[in-house]
């Protein structure tokens, strides 16, 4: 107990509450980005699992399922179909009403990772200029300048930033790669509304819709 207190000591002396913190986001947005990668896997697997049969030109899905359960991604397309797809002809601008409320967890979870990834190099920067306040203040302290002394301290003080780039960087990859990941979604979850409201409307074979073609690049 009392080695880990004193290492514990020793890491703290080294990079400060700036260090602590950067720890703590670190954590946070690990969990996050975990939580985010396993939660849009799921939902994407049980899509494609559940939706199959109006794949084959069957709205049975939308009339057996429970909204208030059902995958997110199914609940937008079900709600387009029984209510907002009647009232309004813009199906991308209902889609992306209903998505934005269907998932709000993951947007925020998205904000999030996104300000951690901003934030981390300025806590590192404020970790560095506080270990470069305090080494500058001890050699005021000393008579004699000691060059060794001078570069330990700097080195110390070095450290936060480098914790600050070196999780700023993987969280900003990771943002990016759950971003696209979400966008694709909307994407499916409009195409899969136009072709659930032929299906509903008996308009035919289902085929892609003109008007998701021209807007997907509007998406990526």
């Amino acid at each position: 107990m009392q080695f880990s207190a004193e290492r514990f000591s020793y890491i703290y002396s080294m990079i400060g509450p700036a260090g602590v913190a950067l720890v703590f986001v670190a954590l946070f947005a690990v969990y996050i980005a975990v939580w985010q990668l396993l939660y849009m896997s799921a939902v994407w697997r049980n899509f494609r699992r559940d939706f199959l049969d109006l794949e084959r030109g069957s709205d049975r899905c939308l009339k057996d399922i429970d909204p208030k359960r059902a995958n997110p991604l199914i609940r937008i397309i079900y709600e387009i179909v029984k209510t907002h797809g009647s009232h309004s002809d813009d199906i991308r601008a209902e889609v992306g009403y209903l998505f934005h409320r269907n998932f709000k967890r993951v947007t925020n979870g998205l904000c999030w990772l996104k300000l951690i990834s901003v934030i981390s190099p300025l806590l590192g920067l404020l970790g560095t200029v506080w270990g470069m306040v305090d080494v500058f203040q001890s050699l005021a302290d000393i008579t004699r300048a000691n060059a060794s002394l001078l570069a330990s301290g700097i080195w110390s003080a070095l450290l936060t930033t480098i914790m600050g780039l070196t999780i700023a960087i993987p969280t900003l990859m990771s943002y990016y790669y759950l971003m696209l990941k979400f966008r694709g979604f909307h994407i499916e979850a409009i195409e899969h509304s136009y072709r659930a409201l032929e299906v509903c409307r008996g308009m035919g074979p289902l085929k892609r819709s003109p008007a998701v073609k021209a807007h997907d690049t509007d998406l990526i």
